[in-house]
């Protein structure tokens, strides 16, 4: 790029939002960094530009919940007798419900959320990892779908590990559809599901280092050739933080 001086004759000059680093600039360790080439105060929601949302803090939802949601509490609290001991919390938000369970406990609740008659939860169609970085001591969280055919209910249950010691127990003997969704999470949070019959890597190599999905896992990337030229990795085109 070229700007004319004061003879009139086009110089070079530094081109807006580059930095020094340009382009093999790697990005910082913070929750938030500022935007491709360095763009900043955009008010993008890319991630990147600097945007800082205020976390919401998830609490005891008051009763009566409403819909169906007092009646699958009751008959939780009913059929299992460690109610108390298991459930944390229970919330609703955005009309579902989320039953807040202690990790060791979850395989149990699950049972009983399958097998009582006033409950019967039959399907578990999803079992995801979520990673609350910067939010939570306990930043990787387990999600489970559950959703009762019977009685077309559906219930969200959620159970919470740390890093140090990302180990639960394995639903997989409660609800088989479980088995690849656990090596999923295992595979991209690098959390253990313990009594799991075959707990591998499903997407990566089984050698692979980390875990892709959690939010400190560089961005990385595979450099590019085509036509004598090479596109460097996403973390290495200038100042993508």
């Amino acid at each position: 790029m070229t700007a004319p001086n004061d003879g009139g004759v086009p110089v070079p000059v530094t081109p807006a939002g580059a930095t020094s680093g340009a382009p093999a600039e790697y990005p910082p360790a913070s929750p938030a960094g500022r935007g491709m080439f360095g763009n900043q105060g955009s008010g993008d929601v890319s991630g990147f530009g600097g945007l800082v949302r205020q976390r919401r803090t998830i609490e005891d939802a008051p009763r009566p919940y409403g819909s169906y949601f007092d009646e699958v509490r009751d008959a939780l609290e009913e059929a299992y007798p460690a109610f108390g001991d298991a459930i944390e919390k229970v919330v609703v938000d955005r009309g579902e419900l989320t039953l807040h369970i202690r990790s060791e406990r979850i395989a149990e609740v699950c049972q009983v959320m399958r097998d009582d008659m006033a409950l019967r939860f039959e399907l578990c169609s999803s079992v995801s990892g979520v990673d609350y970085l910067g939010a939570d001591a306990r930043r990787l969280h387990v999600v489970y779908q559950l959703t009762s055919m019977t009685y077309r209910r559906t219930v969200r249950l959620e159970a919470a590990v740390s890093v140090e010691e990302p180990h639960l127990p394995s639903v997989t003997s409660v609800y088989p559809t479980a088995d690849w969704q656990e090596r999923e999470a295992y595979d991209m949070f690098g959390i253990v599901f313990d009594g799991h019959p075959n707990l591998t890597r499903i997407l990566m190599p089984d050698d692979w280092e980390g875990h892709p999905q959690r939010k400190d896992y560089p961005l990385g990337g595979v450099p590019v050739e085509y036509k004598g030229a090479e596109i460097p990795p996403p973390d290495r085109r200038r100042s993508y933080q």
